[in-house]
């Protein structure tokens, strides 16, 4: 079973090519952001993982879940599940500039792909618990993923 991931040339290849072919107009086939919402989302779930932004802790129900979704997602190899609840902070419910989000997000990909090279990304995650790189290019990749099939690239 291939596990597509960042650290994969081709598959980082292939999510720049989607983000790429993305429009203004690109219609969201489920969810309550726009287009450009969702570039700038993914753009903070980046910068999570370049500690940039730091998320709240969570009660231990919730990290129980995220571990167990985080074997579930590698074990099965599906996605992320639609309308899945996120962190406040990583939630974009404004209005905002289609271009320098794209740009953006595509800037912050390749400081991930940096930071991936580098061995320099954290060992934790608020939600997932214990992170390796691995964990990290392919929960990214994953994300990546079920965001640009929403809007059907």
């Amino acid at each position: 079973m291939v596990r597509k991931s960042l650290n994969n040339p081709i598959y980082d290849k292939e999510i720049i090519e989607r983000i790429s072919r993305l429009s203004e107009n690109s219609p969201g086939k489920w969810g309550k952001m726009n287009v450009c919402q969702m570039l700038k989302h993914c753009d903070l779930v980046l910068q999570v993982a370049l500690q940039r932004i730091e998320l709240p802790r969570i009660n231990t129900l919730f990290k129980t879940i995220g571990i167990i979704t985080k074997k579930e997602m590698y074990v099965f190899n599906n996605g992320i599940p639609r309308n899945m609840p996120t962190f406040q902070k990583l939630i974009v419910n404004f209005e905002c500039d289609f271009d320098e989000s794209k740009t953006n997000l595509l800037k912050t990909l390749e400081e991930f792909r940096e930071a991936c090279q580098n061995k320099s990304l954290p060992n934790d995650h608020r939600l997932f618990g214990n992170m390796t790189e691995k964990d990290w290019e392919f929960l990214e990749y994953k994300h990546l993923d079920h965001h640009l099939k929403q809007f059907n690239v």
